[in-house]
């Protein structure tokens, strides 16, 4: 893996996110109730903490809790909750050493089928069935790893410019695209629960 994503939309956070498998499943799994770069730029930042050039499942699972949630708290903050982040990120690690030697890429690398795929990136903890189909439509869209059936094992997260999530952003303008879908349907979301009042 080494590509350029423009997640983070910060160039150090992203090249990090572009090589680094685990970066790169950690930045997804920090991605909810923060805005997207600020979640993409955790990876960065926790390794630069740690003195580090990348992530390392195997150190941060091995980290201990109360240290680990004080290293994603000092400011500015990794995530809005640092501490149940910092407990769900070592889950995340601690999963991948027992289950593949502490390598993310092995999640997907040599998987040839779409819903193998999104099976083993349910099971990670912290990932649902919808962060799952993100991710493999970031896997597929960006990263090249296109095993046969992601886009549909992706749902409409697959699709082509689809720009519902961060599989489709490659830069500020595709980033304001996603902005836009997202604030669409959470006004929908908002429109059909007071017609059901």
């Amino acid at each position: 893996m080494d590509v350029t994503l423009h997640l983070a939309q910060d160039p150090e956070a992203d090249e990090l996110l572009g090589r680094s498998p685990l970066a790169a499943l950690v930045g997804m799994l920090l991605d909810q109730q923060v805005p997207m770069e600020w979640a993409f730029k955790g990876p960065r930042t926790i390794a630069d903490r740690v003195g580090a050039d990348d992530l390392d499942a195997h150190d941060i699972a091995a980290q201990d809790p109360e240290a680990f949630s004080a290293l994603l708290s000092e400011k500015p903050a990794v995530h809005r909750y640092p501490g149940s982040m910092a407990k769900r990120i070592q889950q995340l690690c601690q999963y991948l050493v027992e289950h593949y030697d502490g390598d993310a890429e092995l999640v997907w690398k040599g998987v040839d089928d779409g819903r193998e795929l999104l099976r083993r990136l349910e099971e990670l903890p912290g990932f649902g069935k919808q962060k799952a189909q993100i991710f493999l439509a970031l896997l597929g869209k960006q990263l090249g790893v296109r095993p046969t059936g992601w886009q549909e094992a992706a749902g409409a997260y697959g699709e082509a410019e689809s720009f519902r999530s961060v599989a489709d952003i490659t830069g500020p303008e595709s980033l304001a695209k996603v902005r836009a879908h997202k604030q669409e349907m959470k006004a929908a979301a908002k429109a059909a629960k007071a017609a059901r009042k």
